[in-house]
């Protein structure tokens, strides 16, 4: 199979997904209890674990763990990246049953996003090579801006294109079932629920200026970065739902992406001097995670009256 037909089966396949899920299965927008997050969400990490095993079939073992670990980095930091959407919805007071509906649509934004950040940002790096440090450089920052970050502060009114939104066209004060627009006699206005999706999509262009990277300081294998990013997008909706009941579990993660994060960089500036073998990086990736995972569940069980 060459690498065209590749491109046209997974976007058929990454289509016929996102219309499955918002046609079929999820036709009412609901909030999706505990079990069920639980459950799409091993679906979906499924998935990307077929897809590893069809890139080692298909490209051999290097192209198999450069997947894994783009999916793995990815889907690490949507993680952490899910609890300031967390409270966005609390800002603007979304009700639950319009939460899905939202994580939907900005999904379908984000994967749009991210095709152009990744080959604009493969394109650059084939071309100006060094750009590559300037990458790495942005991840350690990242990374140790994260780990002493003291609390997670956020202010949707400051968003910018939220508040041009506001000047160019009317805002109802409450939400509208579940409607982006309503007219209102001869005057069409926005609902709350375009404003809370427009600030979705403007922070996720923020997640992906670390994200992406991160994740060519893996590979520069275009169609392997973007099967790898655009896999562990489609399970944000339910990794949303589950992490948002399970917050206490996952206390300590930023601590585990900043140090993902700042490992990743060094990598990318390394990569002349020291090259880190990806299967060395998976392992590091995960053994982080894992430890930041582990220390929050046990503080947690230590908490008084636990």
């Amino acid at each position: 199979m060459n690498e065209t037909t590749a491109w046209v089966l997974f976007n058929v396949f990454v289509a016929a997904m996102l219309a499955m899920d918002l046609g079929i299965i999820h036709r009412r927008a609901k909030t999706l209890t505990l079990r069920q997050a639980l459950r799409w969400t091993a679906f979906w990490i499924a998935i990307a674990a077929v897809f590893a095993v069809l890139f080692y079939l298909w490209q051999g073992r290097k192209a198999a763990l450069e997947f894994s670990t783009g999916y793995v980095i990815e889907l690490s930091l949507s993680a952490d990246n899910l609890f300031i959407f967390l409270l966005i919805f609390r800002f603007f007071r979304l009700p639950e049953n319009n939460q899905y509906r939202v994580l939907f649509w900005g999904i379908l934004g984000a994967i749009l996003m991210r095709a152009v950040f990744i080959f604009a940002g493969v394109g650059l790096i084939r071309r100006f090579h060094w750009i590559i440090y300037g990458f790495g450089a942005l991840l350690v920052y990242s990374g140790v801006r994260l780990l002493f970050q003291r609390g997670t502060q956020i202010d949707p009114e400051k968003n910018p294109v939220l508040r041009m939104v506001r000047k160019l066209i009317p805002v109802t004060p409450d939400y509208v079932g579940s409607k982006f627009f309503v007219r209102q006699g001869a005057q069409l206005c926005a609902t709350p629920l375009l404003l809370v999706l427009l600030v979705i999509e403007t922070t996720d262009v923020i997640f992906a200026v670390d994200s992406i990277p991160a994740v060519l300081a893996i590979t520069l294998n275009t169609f392997i970065v973007y099967t790898s990013n655009i896999l562990a997008i489609l399970g944000l909706r339910s990794l949303f739902f589950a992490l948002s009941s399970l917050l206490n579990i996952f206390e300590y993660l930023h601590y585990g992406i900043s140090c993902v994060l700042i490992f990743v960089g060094i990598k990318m500036l390394l990569a002349h001097v020291f090259p880190i073998r990806t299967e060395v990086s998976l392992a590091v990736i995960g053994a982080i995670l894992l430890v930041t995972i582990v220390i929050s569940a046990l503080h947690e069980e230590n908490k008084p009256g636990s």
